[in-house]
């Protein structure tokens, strides 16, 4: 069911004004067009005076594949737009305005227009934010506006763009099912709702369930399809990767960003770009490997790593469905070298066994958390229940870090998106 709470994450002056945005139409969660529609021509539809726009959907990769083309764009030297969601701290990190996160006093004084404009109509929170995105970017120009999809594609609100220069689709996997479907092939068709007649679409690998409602939804809305393996392709060379398509071949750099998963997301980055139309000068590739993305296999540093014995490693990932599991447990397999320990908290509606099933086997131990400030945390005993009795209580991320000793090794937290906030902002983390 739509959430119909903001949560803890959003606070401060502009989580002020979406509070008082909220009580119009409590639910953050309902999936259609027609209310930003309607505010959007209101505002003088600020959608449409937009630099180029790469639009992104998927359910795993959305975000690093955003960071990629942002890397990419920022080392051509262009000033770059970037909206994505959710937020880990603050809710400013939502947009980039030509390459800086927007200010609180910028996005205050937006937000409280758009209240004014908006003159009490019904309207989500996402939807005020998305449209916050628009009239952002449409007032200070930029070469290229980056778009990450909320949820879904179809009805998600940044479905309002009439014609970005291409769009992508990450890796598709099972999540969001209360919304977006039970099969594999109803959110596929729920993803691919973001193509456009004209408008280049490119995949990377997908089930074989999802890339056929890929390939029938381009055909019938007349989108070019672009898929890995037959239109594209991007493998790691012994000093990094090549990608090759029509146009020919790039040896690019390994990504900023760890995991194997991350060639496919440097790969659609690549192959977007390539589809836009915008000429990318050839030393702009190298920005794939400054690509940084928080909570993405991100080594933390600060106060909560200082809780683990001398030499151990702490990292931090988000992913919290059961492709972003195998994804991770593909990590966990190439280090070989010392132990692993999971620390694992999830949020209530997430898929917890399908999860952990892949990472188990690579794991010396598993705690469960459930951290205050969580929203919406699933409890310690459901994790525990779907680790198969593997996860022992935490219950918190400091007391599980606190417990753990011996000879060096890794630590992982993962599961939730709103765990990885709580625990950037425990370490120190500030975006920047």
């Amino acid at each position: 069911m739509p959430a119909t709470s903001l949560g803890p994450e959003f606070v401060g002056r502009a989580g002020a004004v979406l509070e008082r945005l909220n009580r119009l139409y409590p639910a953050l969660i309902d999936l259609s067009l027609g209310r930003l529609q309607a505010l959007l021509a209101r505002l003088g539809h600020p959608e449409r005076h937009l630099p180029p726009v790469i639009h992104v959907a998927g359910t795993n990769g959305k975000g690093s594949t955003c960071a990629t083309l942002r890397a990419i764009g920022e080392q051509a030297g262009w000033p770059v737009h970037v909206m994505t969601s959710p937020h880990l701290v603050d809710v400013t990190e939502r947009f980039r305005v030509a390459g800086h996160i927007v200010s609180t006093d910028a996005l205050v004084a937006v937000l409280e227009e758009i209240e004014r404009v908006n003159d009490g109509a019904p309207i989500t929170v996402f939807e005020v934010l998305t449209a916050a995105g628009f009239l952002l970017f449409a007032r200070h120009p930029a070469r290229l506006a980056i778009i990450e999809v909320g949820l879904g594609g179809r009805f998600d609100a940044t479905n309002v763009l009439e014609k970005p220069a291409a769009c992508a689709i990450t890796s598709i996997s099972m999540d969001h099912e209360a919304f977006l479907g039970d099969s594999l092939a109803a959110i596929a068709a729920e993803k691919a709702g973001i193509m456009k007649p004209g408008v280049p679409v490119v995949t990377g690998r997908q089930a074989e369930a999802a890339m056929a409602v890929l390939r029938a939804q381009a055909a019938q809305c007349g989108a070019p399809l672009r898929v890995r393996g037959e239109d594209w392709d991007i493998a790691a060379t012994p000093g990094g990767l090549r990608y090759t398509d029509a146009r020919g071949a790039l040896d690019l750099p390994l990504p900023g960003l760890p995991g194997a998963h991350q060639i496919d997301n440097a790969g659609l980055a690549v192959a977007a770009l390539r589809a836009s139309g915008l000429e990318v000068p050839d030393s702009a590739w190298a920005g794939i490997a400054h690509t940084v993305w928080p909570a993405r296999m991100q080594r933390l540093g600060g106060a909560l790593a200082g809780l683990l014995p001398p030499g151990w490693e702490l990292w931090l990932d988000g992913g919290h469905n059961p492709g972003a599991g195998q994804a991770l447990a593909d990590v966990l397999a190439g280090w070989s070298d010392r132990p692993v320990h999971l620390v694992v908290g999830m949020k209530q509606t997430k898929d917890a066994a399908g999860f952990l099933s892949p990472m188990l086997p690579h794991a010396a131990s598993v705690q469960a958390v459930a951290e205050a400030g969580q929203h919406l945390a699933l409890p310690v005993e459901a994790i525990i229940a779907a680790s198969s009795g593997r996860a022992t209580p935490g219950p918190t991320l400091r007391a599980a870090l606190g417990r753990l000793t011996g000879e060096p090794a890794r630590v992982v937290i993962c599961g939730s998106l709103y765990l990885a906030g709580v625990a950037l902002e425990q370490d120190g983390w500030r975006a920047g």
